[in-house]
């Protein structure tokens, strides 16, 4: 059965569901053997893809019962379907050129990883890409039973202006460097392993050594939207502690790196803390946010580029501003607000680089383009 994105048949005909036929539907993909045997589950692995046009049909499968698959922001839940008789549940789903995807999937409403595919993220997160995807070579595949490194240094920030406590964890990368602050800390730690990847990439020449500080969000909307506490604390608060902490940290070279409402976040220490913040890495910045724009039935439906472009048709001066934009070519409806975003911080004097990942709104697209705009923001 080969559906669309959004869960659909999208072909005329579908694959025989009757295992008798002694023929199997997946040879094409590799798989010759009948499905539901054990010669079958033996060489099974997912996914699998085959050309489709200008795109690729792509093959899922799951030994066990009902479940359906769930794309991370690309597609709506699409459901797998069995064949005959057999433990072996299927689907083929058309995807566009040079996509990269998390998915999990749902059985009996549990999330779970994909135990045919080896690259995961977190304990309950795989990921797909079609064979036209770049490669992102300094991150190992991660399986769902795999424990990610951790920094051994652990900072214990309680915030008086923020409130409450949270851990920071910093790692110096080759001894140590310029600080590269990561916004959604915790997804870099626990989803995908930010450490190794940097490590690899500076050992690869590719990158300088520099110090990460994992900043976890305790409440994203609250912190990461146009408001100046985060900064606030980050600055008076939370860079005294890095400094202090004995693990080399140069400060004068801080580069912020953020997604989604972290890239928002981000853009706007760089307008209003100009003195903190001068480089940035930004990766689909949530450019469409305004107050109240998440109270909207479609948050992503008012003014373009949002409070962010009022900002920045106001004046401001960015010419000390090195920003690294990138966004994912199949967020169609976010490319309006980052667009618009990047002409205008490039007019107000900034140095910028625009590119495009093959990927939708995922952080398993924004993860190489992170290394490579950190690397440029340093240059």
């Amino acid at each position: 059965m080969r559906l669309a994105a959004d869960g659909s048949d999208s072909s005329a005909s579908t694959a025989s569901s009757d295992p008798s036929d002694g023929e199997s539907p997946f040879a094409p993909f590799g798989l010759p053997t009948k499905p539901g045997t054990d010669a079958f589950w033996t060489s099974a692995r997912t996914p699998l893809t085959v050309p489709d046009g200008d795109g690729w049909t792509t093959l899922f499968l799951w030994r066990g019962s009902s479940a359906e698959l769930d794309f991370e922001s690309w597609s709506g839940p699409v459901p797998l379907r069995r064949w005959g008789g057999t433990d072996c549940w299927y689907a083929e789903v058309s995807m566009p050129a040079r996509l990269r995807v998390t998915y999990r999937l749902l059985v009996d409403g549990e999330p779970r990883a994909d135990p045919l595919n080896p690259a995961g993220a977190g304990g309950d997160r795989s990921m797909a890409a079609t064979p036209d995807a770049p490669a992102q070579p300094h991150w190992p595949a991660v399986g769902p039973d795999d424990i990610l490194p951790l920094p051994d240094t652990r900072l214990r920030w309680s915030s008086e202006r923020l409130g409450g406590r949270r851990t920071v964890r910093v790692h110096p990368v080759a001894g140590g460097g310029p600080v590269v602050l990561l916004l959604d800390g915790d997804d870099w730690l626990y989803l995908h392993p930010a450490m190794t990847a940097f490590e690899s990439a500076v050992a690869a020449g590719e990158l300088e050594p520099v110090t990460l500080v994992f900043l976890p969000a305790k409440d994203r909307e609250a912190e990461f939207t146009c408001r100046p506490e985060l900064w606030e604390a980050v600055r008076d608060e939370l860079l005294p502690l890095v400094a202090g902490s004995g693990v080399r940290a140069d400060l004068d070279r801080l580069v912020v790196a953020g997604q989604s409402l972290g890239g928002l976040s981000a853009l706007y220490a760089a307008l209003t803390f100009p003195e903190l913040v001068s480089r940035i890495a930004c990766q689909s910045g949530s450019f469409w946010w305004a107050p109240g724009a998440e109270e909207l039935p479609d948050p992503l439906s008012g003014p373009v580029g949002g409070a962010i472009a009022e900002l920045l048709r106001g004046g401001a001066d960015l010419s000390g501003l090195r920003c690294a934009f990138d966004v994912g070519e199949h967020e169609t409806r976010m490319l309006a607000h980052c667009e618009l975003t990047e002409s205008l911080t490039e007019r107000a004097g900034a140095t910028v680089r625009v590119s495009r990942s093959a990927s939708d709104h995922d952080r398993a697209g924004w993860r190489q383009a992170l290394l490579r705009d950190v690397a440029w923001a340093l240059d």
